[in-house]
């Protein structure tokens, strides 16, 4: 039961098997486990990026194709969501007309790029979806009528998925039943089926012909598979994927704007996560996406902290350079430290690394 229902695509170690399980169950108990507003949010930004990075690495690590344009999926299904709430109101009609419109837009624009893009070299196609994206981010930012512009849309969303909304007077385990807990669980069964959904694209024939396209395409056209109509398919598989993980977090915040979903910096966490947790494994995207996340929210108030005890030890005359170190305004020097480090000591990524050694 468990090898079909991921596709006959077993994680092959037990270590991997074990990270998996436990990020699953982190991701279910998080409410009850880690209350608060913060752990909540995390979470939720886990299930949003894990989706994000799977799809991204339909095209990267399952097709062989370098792609700048991802964040742009990613803003039409946010954007989607949110002019569909804002010009319509709260509605559940709203959500699904908006979301089916973005997912229509993101197929349509997947499929041009792809047909007019896909047959020319790999670093002119990548340079060809980052000067879509900008566009398009340039092109939000300017529509404010519609868009919101640079203050982007705020909105409300159906009542059952309200925080205002409580379903029992009584807390469970200290936790309140209200709409923000049943929007989380939503985003957490959407993930999930998403997930394996891609997880039985890439183990099917479809996913073969794109991996025998990534290690030889002339091979591939060779043999008789239209490289450029699989590619193409590929990108529009991505594409819709990206859109789906876009409406997710623009459900989740009530907000969307030009720096929230279609920004440079998203495509970069993109970027990084995949080579965190491995490219060509989709448990990658969900062990990469655990980890960075985790890391962006919760290294700056360790550092805080590890700071703070040291002061009280050794005082700041002592600590002299360390103390600049370990400043909580350089967290972001160290994120990048543990990402040189992840890249050295895991070089195939953390999936990778752990399915090429011992079971």
């Amino acid at each position: 039961m468990l090898n079909r229902l991921l596709s006959n695509d077993l994680p092959r170690n037990r270590w991997l098997a074990f990270l998996l399980i436990a990020l699953l169950l982190m991701l279910v108990l998080t409410p009850f486990a880690l209350p608060g507003v913060k752990a909540l949010n995390v979470a939720a930004k886990v299930l949003v990026f894990t989706v994000l990075v799977a799809s991204f690495d339909v095209l990267l690590g399952y097709s062989g194709m370098v792609s700048f344009a991802h964040t742009l999926f990613f803003g039409i299904g946010a954007y989607g969501l949110a002019i569909a709430f804002s010009q319509w109101g709260a509605h559940w009609s709203s959500l699904f007309m908006g979301l089916g419109g973005a997912l229509l837009l993101s197929a349509a624009l997947s499929l041009l790029i792809g047909l007019f893009s896909l047959r020319v070299r790999a670093i002119f196609f990548a340079m060809i979806t980052l000067a879509v994206a900008s566009a398009f981010q340039t092109l939000a930012s300017q529509l404010s009528d519609l868009t919101g512009g640079e203050d982007g849309l705020t909105f409300k969303v159906p009542a059952l998925l309200s925080p205002s909304t409580e379903f029992f007077d009584e807390p469970l385990w200290g936790v309140s039943l209200d709409g923000r807990l049943l929007c989380y669980y939503l985003l957490l069964v959407v993930a999930v089926v998403a997930f394996l959904s891609l997880l039985r694209i890439v183990n099917s024939p479809l996913g073969r012909v794109l991996q025998a396209i990534r290690e030889n395409e002339f091979r591939a056209e060779a043999i008789g598979y239209p490289v450029v109509v699989y590619r193409t398919l590929a990108s529009v598989i991505s594409a819709l994927y990206a859109c789906l993980a876009g409406a997710m977090l623009a459900l989740w915040l009530r907000y969307n704007g030009p720096d929230t979903s279609l920004s440079f910096e998203v495509m970069m966490d993109v970027l990084l996560i995949v080579v965190i947790g491995g490219m060509g494994s989709l448990y990658g995207a969900a062990i990469g996406s655990a980890l960075f996340m985790t890391a962006q929210s919760y290294l700056q108030d360790l550092l805080r902290i590890a700071h703070e005890g040291l002061m009280g030890m050794l005082g700041d005359d002592r600590l002299g350079v360390v103390s600049a170190l370990i400043s909580p305004e350089r967290w972001l020097l160290w994120l990048g430290l543990l990402f040189v480090l992840a890249v050295y000591y895991f070089p195939s990524g953390i999936v990778g690394r752990l399915r090429s050694g011992s079971q």
